[in-house]
């Protein structure tokens, strides 16, 4: 494909995704396939010589539409928003067809540059503290990673590296490595991927008990740490969680980080999906003690219209993390290293796309009011579904609603609501994910797509009441 083929068909594909999104509600939510469904369509080898555009475009509708799940029908509430946008569309062309490889300031300095930027601006619209901005000229800074799950698995990694050089340098000799005694906290609601943190991290993990509200309180902490201590374990870890994926529920980081200051133990904060909105003014004080955190984490790429992967981490000191991670060999010297972070030294793998090219291109298209208007919009429009569930006696609500997540279910058993869930997802029509309240299962209802109106949750709601029909309820609970 030369220059002049491909402005044809680059033009082609755009018309194609415009048509996409326009008309995305024409499409099923969920496809109707079964597993190895492609096995059966593809050829078993690559081709012996290239084919043209025209096939591979073709068969875009013809192999891939088939089974995709879409995420951005303004009828998929499942699991949280993945975000995306024209602007991010567009940065993602320009990242492609620039092919930068940002591992050092070197590979291309404004690969590094405009990330630490982007990640300043970020930090300044949810009034972090300055300790967490480049432009404080201290210690910390931001650093885009894939995902949540790997920013605490980083944030363990270093918090356990400080652990063991701290523990080694005040014990005695035969007491070398305490890796069998470092001990992690999170809460029971916190998402599985601290466990598996943890796992990788080869260290202990306890995750304790929130209150009726499904916050881990401080006195909770501190009970677990001194049982802990007295048992000759080493406290070394806390994922606090702002907006779990469950219910969107909020731990107090206020309490849990003063007992974190005190027993100088590492206070990661995890808001992959409700830190967007702290961008609001209105929600920014569930943010109120983020200045007793170490590290902070949420993801543009779930609910500020960046598209994925783009998680953004803060972290107070940023030589904790280079000095865990840190290999240096000799093809990746330059003569002005050390003047600048080599994010290399932050992150899991040696490689990096330039992915702040989409913070930059939407935040400068959308600004931050526009920003501010469209997590607005999610959170009146989850609003509107909650009414709407109150006006039907056969459905709950599960826990508050604050943001754009609602948790409920039908009256009656568990295995009554498990029936009803898949009974809404064989339909196809809207798309929901279940979790587990309280060993309660229930429905979640997210507004996730950029596209969604008013018009498509009032569809979902009259999918919900149609399905409802069909189930007998019990408790008494008659149909409508």
């Amino acid at each position: 494909m030369d220059s002049k083929q491909f402005r044809e068909a680059a033009k082609q594909l755009v018309d194609y995704i415009c048509d996409y999104h326009d008309n995305i509600r024409d499409r099923d939510v969920l496809p109707a396939v079964q597993p190895y469904f492609l096995e059966k369509q593809m050829p078993g080898s690559a081709p012996e010589n290239g084919e043209p555009w025209t096939s591979v475009f073709n068969d875009i509708e013809k192999l891939i539409m088939p089974g995709m799940t879409h995420w951005h029908s303004p009828r998929f509430h499942a699991y949280f928003p993945t975000a995306s946008s024209y602007p991010a569309i567009l940065a993602d062309m320009l990242s492609g067809a620039l092919g930068c490889v940002g591992f050092s300031w070197i590979s291309s300095p404004i690969c590094t540059e405009l990330e630490m930027s982007m990640m300043d601006w970020l930090g300044k619209m949810l009034h972090l503290p300055s300790e967490f901005l480049f432009s404080s000229h201290g210690k910390g800074g931001g650093v885009i990673q894939e995902a949540a799950s790997e920013s605490t698995l980083i944030c363990m990694l270093a918090a356990r590296s400080r652990a063991i050089t701290k523990y080694s340098s005040s014990s005695s000799p035969k007491n070398k490595s305490p890796l069998n005694k470092l001990v992690a906290y999170c809460s029971t609601q916190a998402h599985s991927s601290v466990e598996k943190a943890a796992l990788l991290s080869a260290v202990k993990i306890r995750s304790l008990d929130p209150d009726t509200n499904l916050s881990l309180r401080g006195e909770t902490l501190e009970r677990a740490i001194k049982d802990d201590r007295e048992k000759g374990l080493i406290p070394f870890f806390v994922a606090a969680s702002l907006g779990t994926t469950n219910s969107c529920a909020f731990d107090n980081i206020i309490e849990i980080g003063q007992i974190c200051q005190k027993e100088d133990i590492w206070l990661h904060i995890d808001a992959a999906y409700a830190g967007s909105a702290f961008i609001c003014p209105e929600y920014r004080h569930y943010l109120n003690g983020v200045d007793k955190a170490d590290s902070f984490n949420m993801n543009p790429h779930k609910w500020l219209l960046v598209n994925s992967d783009c998680s953004a981490l803060w972290v107070k000191n940023l030589n904790l993390i280079s000095d865990a991670f840190n290999v240096d060999p000799v093809y990746l010297k330059y003569d002005k290293q050390g003047q600048i972070h080599d994010f290399r030294h932050l992150q899991i793998a040696l490689g990096r796309r330039f992915r702040s090219l989409k913070m930059w291109f939407v935040f400068r298209l959308y600004g931050l009011n526009g920003l501010q208007q469209f997590i607005r919009k999610h959170i009146r429009l989850a609003s509107e579904f909650k009414m709407m569930l109150q006006t039907d006696p056969r459905f709950q609500i599960e826990q508050p609603v604050v943001l754009g997540l609602v948790t409920f279910r039908l009256k009656g058993s568990d295995e009554l609501n498990k029936k009803y869930a898949k009974a809404i997802n064989d339909r196809r029509k809207i798309h929901i994910s279940p979790c587990s309240i309280n060993g309660r299962y229930t429905l979640r209802f997210v507004v996730c797509s950029r596209h969604t109106e008013l018009e498509d949750i009032k569809f979902s709601w009259n999918e919900f009441k149609t399905v409802a029909d069909q189930f007998p309820m019990e408790n008494g609970f008659a149909n409508h």
